[in-house]
C-alpha cells in the first residue's frame, strides 16, 4: 500500500502547483480589470496623440519674421492709389525700413 500513499501526496502536490500557479483559481477582481482597461486606453491614447503632435509639428510651415512687408505693401498701395504724395512716401518708407518711429506718420515733419 505504499502506492497508494504516493499517488495521494502527488494529487496534492499537483493541486498545489495550481492554486500557486493560478493565484488562487485565476480570478481577477472587477477593479483590477478596468485598471488593466484605463491602462491601455491611455496607454493608446498618448501614444495616438504623440504620433499626431509630431506629425503636425514637423509639418508646420515656420512662421515669418515681421520684417515690415507688410507695411510697405500697404504703404505702396496708398501711394498708387494717390492717398498719400511721392514725399509722404518717402518719408514713412525711411520710417518703415529703418525702424525709427519716434516720428508720428500724420505730422509730415521731414528729417
Amino acid at each position: 500500500m505504499p502506492t497508494l500513499g504516493l499517488v495521494i501526496l502527488d494529487s496534492q502536490i499537483q493541486k498545489g502547483m495550481v492554486v500557486m500557479m493560478f493565484w488562487y483559481g485565476g480570478h481577477w477582481a472587477f477593479w483590477q480589470a478596468g485598471l488593466m482597461w484605463v491602462g491601455m486606453i491611455a496607454f493608446w491614447g498618448l501614444l495616438i496623440w504623440g504620433g499626431y503632435a509630431l506629425i503636425t509639428n514637423a509639418t508646420r510651415k515656420p512662421r515669418d519674421t515681421d520684417d515690415g512687408g507688410d507695411a510697405v505693401r500697404i504703404l505702396d498701395r496708398r501711394l498708387a492709389s494717390g492717398e498719400i504724395d511721392a514725399a509722404e512716401y518717402q518719408r514713412l518708407r525711411g520710417l518703415i525700413t529703418t525702424g525709427d518711429h519716434r516720428t508720428p506718420a500724420g505730422t509730415g515733419s521731414t528729417r
